[in-house]
């Protein structure tokens, strides 16, 4: 029997806002959380792009000063988003074997990685910390959750590019399904705001160069699109069985419908253009959540504003819902928050998750000129979704050709 999966906590530190409220107060009133860098190594590389979207409150003002130098950024903003996403669902009364942790990254300890490089050519092996390697490896941040938390049911983690941290989020629904856990945290964190990130992605040609107005760098859909803005943060959320959740008397967000993976197999950076796999993941949520094209009244769409990526999503959606896609109100939140990787998916899966829940669905800033060949329902203004049912799906795709999606049901 298939047991229904909801939401009753929700946790984000994201470039908007320091906790999930903030951040979502200030995406609904249009503001950009990127900006012009001012590390010194900006200048020293001479880097092209010279703007990111930074986490707006930093974790050295939340976190112990023990906790800081003993995880990475991408855990520390992971352990923040987690503990806020704990107390929201009012810090469950649970067996520590019932409780699990799906979590997700794309890249992980970055920054530890990379100092501690710097440190052995610099000073020599002597001097590199003997936490590094606990600190750089990608479990780092669905452990550091787990042990702040006691959750002793299972700690994973999930790797899968740009779509980790909804892949993630699928398998606590499978998992929940399964029976293995009673509630389970799942998320996902990433912090690499740092000069090889933002060299590297731009030897691809795939981050905007608009360092002169970097709050509109992330246009997506626009017709002057020139890439994405790497952001940085992380996003968490409770899911438990509706049963529980009620015996408990949880107050309940919305529910976690159904969920699609798969993967396109067709290249390390690029997708499909035909959106296939992509399409097949969102046929596969809908599927699971025993619900039609016909249903979905909003969509998060992946929209990392990149000239190709925006092109090949739009095919997919117009293979699932057809002419009726044009109709959909749509939000590309990533113009708001940039994209913080394998934390993208989580944060986005709670915006949309409050949109069904208060029947608003986000605007999409920065959009001067819609490109005529992606003709979809998106706009400066939040859009209303009215008072019917809503179901809304969260796309989130990767390198690698990862495709993610789930599907988000009002109650």
């Amino acid at each position: 029997m298939t047991k229904k999966i909801v939401v009753t906590g929700i946790g984000a530190s994201s470039p908007l806002g320091g906790t999930a409220p903030e951040s979502w107060t200030a995406l609904l009133a249009g503001e950009s959380g990127t900006h012009n860098l001012t590390h010194e190594w900006v200048e020293q590389y001479e880097l092209p792009v010279q703007i990111a979207a930074e986490a707006k409150v930093r974790p050295d003002e939340v976190l112990e000063r023990q906790e800081i130098k003993r995880l990475d950024p991408s855990a520390q903003f992971a352990l923040i988003s987690a503990r806020e996403a704990w107390a929201d669902a009012g810090a469950p009364d649970i067996d520590p074997v019932r409780l699990g942790v799906d979590y997700a990254t794309g890249i992980g300890g970055l920054w530890t990685l990379l100092d501690a490089w710097d440190t052995l050519r610099e000073k020599g092996s002597r001097r590199v910390l003997p936490m590094t390697v606990p600190m750089l490896m990608p479990n780092a941040a669905s452990a550091a959750v787990s042990m702040s938390l006691d959750a002793r049911a299972f700690a994973r983690t999930v790797v899968s590019a740009c779509a980790s941290s909804t892949e993630s989020i699928a398998n606590a629904y499978e998992h929940l399904q399964l029976g293995l856990a009673d509630v389970i945290l799942a998320g996902g964190a990433e912090s690499c705001v740092h000069p090889i990130t933002l060299a590297s992605f731009n030897s691809m040609q795939a981050l905007s160069k608009r360092n002169d107005d970097p709050a509109t760098a992330s246009r997506p859909y626009d017709v002057n699109r020139d890439g994405f803005v790497m952001g940085e943060g992380a996003a968490t959320i409770v899911m438990e069985t509706e049963e529980h959740a009620k015996a408990r008397g949880a107050k309940i967000y919305a529910e976690i419908a159904g969920t699609g993976v798969t993967s396109d197999s067709y290249h390390i950076t690029a997708p499909d253009p035909e959106g296939r796999g992509a399409a097949r993941a969102v046929f596969a949520a809908l599927e699971q959540a025993g619900a039609s094209v016909d249903d979905v009244t909003h969509i998060n769409a992946h929209a990392t504003s990149t000239p190709v990526g925006d092109i090949a999503e739009y095919k997919a959606l117009l293979a699932v819902f057809g002419d009726r896609v044009h109709g959909i109100p749509l939000s590309a939140t990533k113009a708001a928050h940039g994209h913080l990787l394998g934390g993208t998916g989580a944060l986005e899966a709670i915006f949309a998750i409050l949109a069904v829940q208060n029947r608003v669905a986000p605007p999409t800033i920065n959009i001067e000129q819609l490109d005529p060949e992606i003709p979809l329902s998106v706009g400066g203004e939040a859009q209303q979704l009215g008072d019917a049912p809503q179901l809304a799906i969260s796309n989130s795709f990767g390198f690698g050709g990862h495709n993610a999606v789930v599907a988000i049901r009002s109650v």
